[in-house]
């Protein structure tokens, strides 16, 4: 049940807040009032399409929050979604700022997506035009799963994954039909790039080793040539013959002074560590030596490597490797396995179509089985409904047919067909024109999946459409009757179904020089009275009008409690 509407900075709604009761709510007003705008703002907060227009003027944002009250049932599915449910309520919240949205469920963002999820078990809004989609057959069959869904969910997905599978093998049995000499020029070429990556005989980790060896002989005539020099400053020739000297002229003077004795031994260090240097530094050199015969190897297998990481390793989205290379090999043996075996794979194909044709035509005959004996307990209560409904010699039947092609909902084709005449032949319900006629044929569709749905709240925005009188008075009874088990809300331009309201709400349009915003107020009996006569006598109002509208209500208090 919807508790409570919170409206802020929509349309003409500058804030509004209602506070909806159990039964049957009604709301009524001028046209142009805002009217649509309330069911609207319900629709924008159950995950519906934002315009950007609905932000009113000079808002920054726009506020929709409902809060619904739920049962058992419908706490344990939300529970099962992982949406917390605390004090057995569940609030929606949806707010629009800079042409975006952000949802939440009990303050829990959420996506658009899971929003109407969880919506769609807790209201269902029938929207001004929605009758006109019984005119499309393919909706037929939708309102027929829609009461059969307890018997055909689990089978239905069953069906829907079976068809898949179907669908896949189908699929690729055509993509496999290719003309022989198609086949025979993908195949050579297969053979040929499979040649290739095979004879390239690579290992994984290999051209990362190559690369250090790379960068080692590229730089080693560099890293010689300064080596060289450095031996050379060093050496015998440079700084080692000089320290050497210099040791000699200190050893001539040692005896003459305790001092120089001191220095000479320090000297003697220096030259004995720039010794030892230098004769590491020789080895050294003669370690590192260039080989090109081995530079050129080393350069002409990267090469390989790479080339072949262009041509192969371009599908991989963490970048051409070595482990791509092969992986791409793998599918390609793979795929010479089948060409060359070209017969035996169509075969195998043939055979697993067959096999899963076969699991797919026994959930189609078992989904229609269940359609079958559904149609005919829904056919008949939607011709009681339609009764209650004043199409008092109405016939209604629900054809079901075979089609030749599968789908996802199996092979039935469903129509509905509707005589609402006296003599006249069932004719497609597709070919009905009026849209009185739609709207209450709607109305007693949403009737009957009410009563086999476990969704609390009912919005019908202007069922009324097309109808008046009598007709008028028997949708008013049989809304009145929809609400003693579920929350009606609804917009309607007739006293005689406004009359019969457990709750009635005004919205009102008010302008002054700078503004105009939408109101929305409970009325009280006097009010709703007021408002009855209003519907009834247009502008002018009269005490005869508004006797009328009083007897019209005490009728419709009457009816409700007889």
């Amino acid at each position: 049940m919807l508790h409570s509407l919170h409206v802020k900075n929509l349309a003409l709604i500058e804030e509004a807040e209602v506070d909806f009761s159990d039964g049957f709510n009604i709301l009524s007003g001028e046209t142009g009032a805002g009217k649509s705008i309330i069911i609207g703002s319900i629709a924008i907060a159950v995950g519906g399409k934002i315009s950007r227009d609905m932000i009113r003027k000079n808002a920054g944002y726009a506020l929709v929050e409902l809060i619904f009250s739920v049962g058992q049932a419908v706490r344990q599915k939300l529970e099962a979604m992982d949406i917390p449910v605390e004090d057995d309520q569940v609030i929606l919240t949806r707010k629009i700022s800079g042409g975006r949205s952000v949802a939440k469920i009990n303050s829990e963002s959420v996506s658009t997506a899971k929003l109407k999820e969880v919506s769609s078990l807790l209201i269902d809004i029938h929207g001004q035009h929605e009758h006109q989609s019984l005119l499309s057959q393919k909706n037929h069959l939708r309102i027929l799963d829609a009461y059969a869904k307890k018997e055909l969910k689990d089978l239905k997905q069953m069906l829907a994954e079976s068809y898949h599978a179907y669908m896949e093998v189908k699929t690729e049995l055509k993509e496999a039909s290719l003309h022989m000499e198609q086949r025979t020029r993908e195949l050579a070429f297969l053979q040929y790039e499979a040649e290739e990556i095979e004879n390239a005989d690579l290992k994984i980790g290999e051209d990362e080793e190559l690369e250090r060896q790379y960068r080692r002989f590229s730089n080693s005539q560099k890293i010689r040539g300064s080596i060289g020099q450095v031996y050379q400053m060093t050496s015998e020739s440079g700084a080692a013959d000089l320290t050497g000297r210099a040791v000699q002229e200190l050893a001539g003077l040692s005896g003459y002074d305790e001092q120089i004795g001191q220095l000479e031994g320090q000297l003697m260090e220096i030259d004995n560590l720039l010794n030892d240097f230098n004769r590491e530094l020789a080895g050294y050199m003669d370690a590192v030596d260039f080989d090109e015969e081995q530079f050129f190897e080393i350069e002409k297998r990267l090469d390989l490597i790479n080339g072949l990481k262009v041509k192969y390793g371009r599908n991989s989205s963490a970048g051409a490797s070595i482990e791509q290379i092969l992986a791409e090999y793998e599918k390609k043996k793979e795929r010479i396995e089948k060409l060359s075996d070209y017969d035996a794979y169509v075969a195998g194909l043939q055979q697993d179509l067959r096999q899963k044709e076969d699991k797919l035509k026994k959930y189609c005959a078992k989904v229609s089985r269940i359609r079958q004996k559904e149609a005919a307990k829904l056919t008949k209560k939607i011709k009681s409904a339609l009764i209650d409904l004043n199409f008092l010699d109405v016939q209604f039947e629900l054809d079901l047919k075979r089609k030749k092609e599968y789908s996802i909902s199996g092979t039935d084709e469903a129509e509905f067909l509707i005589s609402t005449n006296p003599g006249e032949p069932l004719k497609s319900l597709t070919k009905i024109a009026s849209g009185g006629e739609l709207s209450r044929i709607m109305l007693a569709i949403k009737a009957v999946l009410a009563d086999c749905d476990e969704i609390g709240t009912l919005i019908f925005d202007e069922i009324d459409t097309g109808i008046s009188g009598r007709t008028a008075q028997m949708v008013s009874e049989k809304m009145n009757v929809i609400s003693k088990d579920h929350q009606i809300i609804c917009i309607t331009h007739l006293p005689q179904i406004a009359a019969m309201a457990d709750t009635h709400f005004l919205i009102e349009k008010e302008a002054d020089n700078e503004h105009t915003v939408t109101k929305i107020r409970r009325l009280e009996n006097k009010e709703s009275i007021a408002e009855l006569g209003r519907m009834l006598g247009g502008v002018k109002i009269t005490d005869t009008v508004l006797k009328s509208a009083k007897e019209m209500k005490d009728l419709a208090d009457a009816s409700k409690n007889s």
